[in-house]
């Protein structure tokens, strides 16, 4: 297990287990994955939290600010874990706690995660469509997709799930076929 994980793990551990004893999983989850595209948008933040010059108490200030007043965390549990990693001077590592906090609970909740990456960006229907076609593809009862647009794709689009990845992209095929003609010659 990396490093960053055997330290993200306890905290990502001991949030699953107060989200399971008040019955919060569902709204931990949310706020972990509000929390994460707020930190991974703003590298002014990561910066200012990786800090060492800014005491923990204004750190703490800075996360109240940010994260409660703005309403971006609803659940107490997820405001105090990121007090405590200020406190602990840990809170550079909240995107990985929260990342680690939302593989277990997939694993919990048997939800597998699916990153697809496609050329254009897809209407809801077309979102709805592709999580059913995932979810029968991965063998479970919900799926959760992570979608990013990559216009190099030309068109179509690539499904991860785990290890596993269908290149479905125009870019995939003409690569593919280019293979293919290379080995004939």
């Amino acid at each position: 297990m990396p490093l960053l994980n055997t330290i993200a793990t306890p905290y990502a551990e001991a949030l699953l287990q107060i989200g399971a004893q008040q019955g919060t999983r569902d709204e931990l989850a949310s706020d972990a994955k509000a929390a994460l595209e707020l930190w991974g948008s703003s590298k002014a933040l990561r910066e200012a939290m990786g800090s060492p010059i800014l005491e923990p108490q204004v750190k703490k200030a800075v996360i109240t600010a940010l994260f409660q007043d703005k309403e971006v965390l609803k659940q107490p549990a997820s405001l105090n874990l990121l007090k405590l990693l200020a406190d602990r001077q840990r809170i550079s590592m909240m995107g990985a706690v929260f990342e680690r906090f939302l593989e277990l609970y997939r694993k919990a909740k048997g939800i597998a995660l699916a990153q697809v990456t496609s050329a254009t960006p897809l209407t809801p229907e077309q979102e709805e469509q592709l999580k059913q076609k995932v979810q029968t593809m991965a063998g479970s009862d919900a799926v959760d997709c992570s979608i990013t647009v990559d216009p190099s794709l030309i068109g179509g689009l690539i499904v991860r799930i785990g290890s596993r990845v269908v290149d479905a992209s125009l870019a995939g095929q003409v690569r593919r076929l280019g293979l293919s003609l290379a080995k004939v010659a």
